[in-house]
């Protein structure tokens, strides 16, 4: 049965389920839609926050199969490929959820709606901290509930398997970007801002990955594809078009620094063979034509580091799709 299948196998399921779906075009392109990516299929999850949070019932949402679930019972995620920044956290024994991530209709159907937030966990004599996300969609897992705020990334696991090798990242979306240029920092229960840049992100990396004996993960890059939203677009852009460069893409057009390795200063994090979540240590770029074993997706409506956000900031994406 489908339930006792492995993570791995689920994962290449989704995607052998997608091709069927492939679409060809005149110009010989194919397309393979990514599991989920329509995003016309959402789990609705009430959570009770603590009693010193108000007590109130929140939603918080998954992409994946319709259904709804009341309560705190960690999320199965190995039902679809994707997470979020939506968060179910437990700290020192208290419920606080936070949604930065939500499913819109609109006249294309239902589209994911990414928005940077800033929520307040505030109970006079005990708890008095702020924390600000990106509405952030990623292909990978997390790990339920969130138990400190010191260091988010590693309660994901970044990637899924991968070993295709597509020309390009294709989707459907529209941003608001908030034009007064003003980036908010949260650490703990203080708050500055300043000026600054944060458009919203598309960043897929193919990477190659291996571990060693005593659990550490380590990568180099085969492929990177990267897009930044700087500015409000008019209205919906449709079949966008975000180009997949295989090698080293410090000589791509339009490079970025967010296009190159990623460092221990903001690791990304994976779960080993033991069953830990260690960082992933990217240690170089692999030659083009080099094996792929797993994709990295990151779709945010920002792209500052962590508790760090232009406030507003909203992308609405739908209808994702590799072009091959």
């Amino acid at each position: 049965m489908e339930y006792n299948r492995t993570k791995t196998q689920r994962v290449r399921l989704y995607f052998l389920i997608a091709t069927a779906a492939i679409v060809s075009c005149a110009s010989a392109q194919t397309y393979e839609p990514i599991p989920f990516g329509d995003f016309e299929q959402w789990t609705t999850r009430n959570i009770r926050e603590s009693a010193v949070f108000g007590g109130n019932t929140k939603t918080v949402y998954n992409i994946g199969p319709q259904a709804t679930a009341e309560g705190t019972k960690p999320y199965d995620y190995t039902q679809t490929p994707w997470c979020s920044s939506n968060t179910i956290a437990d700290i020192i024994g208290l419920t606080k959820t936070s949604t930065s991530v939500r499913p819109e209709k609109y006249e294309g159907g239902t589209c994911a709606r990414l928005e940077t937030v800033l929520e307040n966990c505030k109970v006079i004599g005990l708890i008095n901290v702020k924390a600000l996300s990106a509405g952030s969609i990623l292909l990978g897992d997390a790990i339920e509930p969130l138990t400190s705020l010191d260091n988010p990334y590693s309660f994901y696991n970044w990637g899924i398997p991968f070993s295709k090798r597509p020309k390009a990242l294709v989707a459907d979306f529209k941003a608001y970007i908030n034009p007064e240029n003003i980036i908010t920092h949260v650490s703990g229960n203080s708050l500055k801002t300043s000026h600054g840049e944060d458009p919203a992100e598309f960043r897929l990396l193919l990477q190659q990955r291996w571990e060693d004996a005593d659990g550490n993960i380590f990568a180099k890059r085969v492929g990177t594809a990267e897009y930044l939203v700087r500015q409000t677009t008019d209205g919906w852009q449709t079949e966008f078009r975000i180009p997949v460069v295989y090698g080293d893409a410090h000589g791509a057009e339009g490079f970025n620094p967010l296009m190159d390795l990623t460092n221990p200063e903001n690791p990304l994090y994976a779960r080993n063979s033991k069953g830990r979540m260690v960082e992933i240590k990217e240690i170089g770029w692999a030659e083009p034509d080099a094996q792929i074993t797993h994709a990295v997706l990151l779709i945010a409506s920002g792209c500052q580091p962590t508790f760090s956000g232009m406030l507003g900031n909203i992308l609405w994406v739908d209808n994702l799709k590799f072009e091959y």
